[in-house]
């Protein structure tokens, strides 16, 4: 410890020295005027960044006559860069070595290149272009504290309900990416993973509602890319984050780029612990059948022990300025340990039930995805290039159940079992892509092949008091296997005029799926194709406007976890059961917005969808076994009309606003045993952040948000608000930040209500999460980096499968 004391000392000691030694430097000031090139009005609101090296030092906002000015500035060599909504950017070389006055600069509107349009002038940023929503999750400053997650609270049409469910237009029918690709860990249950994963790590999340026809046709509301690749250049740089969440745990990242030449190498890993004990579960039901009546009720406590890791790494190697080669490995895994005690008081009419139960949960999962991509240039223009991909991926997710019973009651009678479902998959993806850029129009055109297998070995066996073993029950086990094969060929053209872009395009899928019960050699085949348009346009109008319409179908496959027949009794009296026979789902999207980009930005929106033989989560009560089944079919028909609202402004150079709301009808109806089931309301979201940067490096953030109920075909859930407070301090100027935050400081837990009815049943699933949380975290960066190195332009994105809604 007294070497600590010493050491620390010593470090503030050389800090004052070497600010010494900085104050004694001569420094100068740098100053300007921003205006119109056309108007010659001054320039309000643009960001100015001081840019040294490959460093930016420094950056302030014009006022309101268009002034700006650096203060204090070194000597030296840089360039000033200068940009808004709306703008095309300028780039000034400037040699410091006296006080300089740039006089009035001129600056440009985007004209015909309005079409992806940044907020540079606050944070954080956001990009709206004609297909999707970008926002900059490395101008944010609350990125150094929250999760992922949490940021997603942040982004224009995401939101998160209170059991961590992420929601994309107020729905969960979406595909996630991982940097354009799909990744293993995110395939079951991301929130798993999103919620331990460090926003630092990220550079920006992209909404994309009308995905163009290069992206596979799965999810019905769109599509979310987290992108997490950095600019690689010559030299290395790195990034070092640790955090720990109270409740919860520590958790860490890291990353590493090296850049030599014509090689470059990027690693990564991370990992973490979410250990909470003592969230409240209940459950109550309330069912009525042939004039009896039957009641539910049952209260717990659960602790859940969740440790998981993952890692990577990527490498280039440029051949030559035309061809380039790059590969990527990425292995996790993880494991999910629930342990729950539950009383159970069951009446049916006038018999009485009661007993204890005491289960174990374990779900595991790990794997390794591996991409290869060659990609070949042309000499007649950088933007012409034919990539060629292959992608293996390898996935295990087991499952195990443990299910123990005690009773007061000589008349109890249920025995113990256990169940093991060992469910795996293999993926197998070849791909080509081609794009060639015309003067007005460009041209991509593309092949794709999917090769997947999955398996699942499921097993339940039962206790034998006589023989004090367990005993394999042959009714509840089984062997499944899936293949699925997807052959697809897609074509789009990209035509810029002044003021027009129009993008079109059209996506051929074929797909073939069989279905195998091992040990009744029952076999399941389907096969069915797909015409899938993707048509939109964007019109630049005058004063940074602009306006953009839609339109695309979407396709929603299930996974092989909704296909798996495997029956979860991990709940007493409430089974979940997969269905082999669920079918894939057509969803029509129409969408038009509305963007302002002047001294701040103003997004609108407004969209409608539908679709029939939707796949609907469907409970139905057995009187006769005195149990609710829960299990997937292809009978809904939905419609939703949306609206969605996202303003940035900056309040000053120094203050930010940011507000974001989503307003949506739902109407949902389906068949449920032949009798007609339907639902309708109103959801969505609303958020306000706002943020301040102080003088001294200090920076602070304030984030609330409401989220109106889920409906659903059989009931809704309850809705659900959020408060954060965040500051962060660099001890280290742009290498070492200490970070905070505190997260609905005034109340620990927070109930999540389920609300389900059926013709001849009520129940109500209850679960108390905690509500109230602490992060501090640590973040440090360090090396320095000089020229950057070239990454493939296409790669392999498969995001045509459900993902698990459990």
């Amino acid at each position: 410890m007294n070497k600590i004391f010493l050491f620390s000392c010593l470090l503030i000691l050389l800090s004052i020295k070497l600010t010494n030694l900085q104050a004694q430097e001569k420094t100068h000031q740098l100053k300007g005027i921003v205006v119109d090139s056309l108007s010659q009005k001054p320039g309000e609101y643009f960001t100015i960044a001081l840019k040294k090296d490959s460093t930016v030092i420094k950056s302030v906002i014009s006022d309101e006559q268009g002034k700006f000015s650096f203060a204090a500035v070194n000597a030296g060599q840089y360039t000033v860069i200068i940009g808004s909504l709306g703008y095309k950017s300028k780039q000034i070389p400037v040699k410091l070595n006296t006080d300089i006055d740039l006089g009035k600069i001129q600056m440009k509107t985007q004209g015909n290149d309005l079409n992806e349009v940044a907020i540079v002038g606050s944070k954080p940023i956001i990009k709206q272009e004609p297909d999707r929503i970008v926002y900059d999750t490395q101008a944010d400053p609350e990125s150094k504290v929250l999760t992922v997650l949490d940021m997603m609270r942040k982004v224009p049409l995401l939101s998160v309900d209170a059991d961590d469910n992420v929601k994309l237009k107020g729905t969960g029918n979406y595909r996630i990416l991982i940097n354009g690709k799909p990744s293993g860990i995110l395939t079951r249950d991301p929130k798993e993973f999103l919620r331990n994963m460090p926003a630092n790590g990220v550079q920006k999340i992209e909404v994309i509602t009308t995905p163009p026809s290069k992206y596979e046709s799965e999810g019905l509301s769109g599509i979310i890319n987290i992108v997490t690749s950095r600019k690689v250049d010559n030299g290395y740089n790195g990034n070092i984050n640790t955090r720990y969440q109270i409740p919860g745990g520590p958790s860490g990242n890291a990353n590493l780029t090296i850049k030599q030449g014509n090689f470059g190498a990027n690693l990564y890993g991370g990992t973490g612990v979410w250990r909470v004990n003592g969230i409240r579960n209940i459950d109550t039901r309330i069912a009525q059948t042939n004039g009896v009546k039957s009641t539910l009720y049952s209260e717990g406590l659960q602790s859940i022990d969740n440790v998981w890791a993952w890692g990577g790494g990527e490498l280039s190697y440029e051949i030559d300025s035309l061809n380039l080669i790059t590969a990527e490995i990425n292995p996790y895994g993880g494991y999910n340990d629930q342990n729950l005690n539950q009383s159970f008081d069951i009446k049916d009419g006038a018999t009485a039930t009661a007993y204890n139960m005491a289960s174990r949960t374990r779900y595991k999962w790990q794997g390794t995805d591996y991409t290869l991509n060659y990609q070949k240039g042309f000499k007649d223009k950088k933007e012409h290039l034919l990539t060629f991909s292959y992608k293996f991926f390898d996935n295990k997710e087991p499952q195990f159940n443990d299910i123990r019973f005690s009773s007061a009651q000589p008349s109890f009678s249920i025995n113990n079992y256990i169940q093991d479902n060992n469910s795996k998959s293999k993926e197998q993806t070849a791909q080509v892509d081609y794009v060639n850029p015309f003067k007005i129009i460009t041209v991509e055109a593309g092949v794709k092949a999917i090769l997947r297998t999955g398996q699942a070995n499921f097993q339940s066996s039962v206790f034998n008091s006589a023989t004090n073993n367990y005993v394999l029950d042959p009714s509840q086990s089984n062997i499944y296997s899936n293949d699925q094969n997807i052959y697809s060929v897609y074509n789009t053209y990209v035509l810029k005029l002044k003021d027009w872009t129009f993008k079109a395009g059209a996506r051929l899928e074929g797909t073939y799926v069989t279905g195998l019960f091992e040990s009744t050699n029952t076999e399941v085949k389907t096969k069915y194709f797909n015409l899938i348009p993707a048509v939109s346009f964007n019109r630049t109008l005058k004063n940074s406007q602009s306006v953009s319409l839609g339109f695309t179908q979407r396709i929603q496959r299930p996974g092989i976890w909704d296909l798996n027949p495997f029956v979860d009794r991990s709940r007493p009296n409430f089974e979940y059961v997969g269905n082999p026979d669920l079918e894939a789902v057509l969803s029509n999207n129409f969408e038009v917005t509305y963007s302002n980009f002047k001294k701040g930005s103003l997004n609108l929106s407004l969209s409608y969808n539908f679709a029939n033989n939707t796949q609907q989560r469907v409970f139905q009560y057995i009187a006769a076994e005195n149990l609710t089944r829960i299990t997937s079919l292809n009978i809904g028909k939905d419609r939703l009309l949306g609206l969605n609202a996202n303003f940035n402004y900056p309040i000053t150079s120094k203050w930010n606003l940011n507000a974001s709301a989503n307003l949506n009808m739902i109407w949902i109806d389906g068949m449920v045993n032949g009798v007609s089931e339907e639902n309708s309301g109103v959801t969505g979201y609303s958020s306000l952040n706002t943020s301040y940067k102080f003088e001294n490096t200090w920076k602070a953030s304030l984030s609330l948000s409401y989220s109106a109920p889920n409906i659903m075909l059989q009931g809704k859930s309850n809705d659900y608000y959020f408060i954060g407070f965040s500051g962060s301090k660099d001890l280290i100027k742009d290498k070492l930040t200490l970070s905070a935050m505190v997260a609905n400081p005034f109340q620990k837990f927070r109930a999540y209500r389920n609300i389900t009815e059926g013709p001849d049943f009520t129940q109500e699933r209850i679960r108390e999460n905690f509500f109230r949380r602490i992060n501090i975290g640590l973040n440090w960066k360090f090396g320095k980096l000089e020229s950057s190195i070239k990454k493939s332009e296409r790669s392999i994105s498969n995001d045509d499968t459900k993902k698990s809604s459990n």
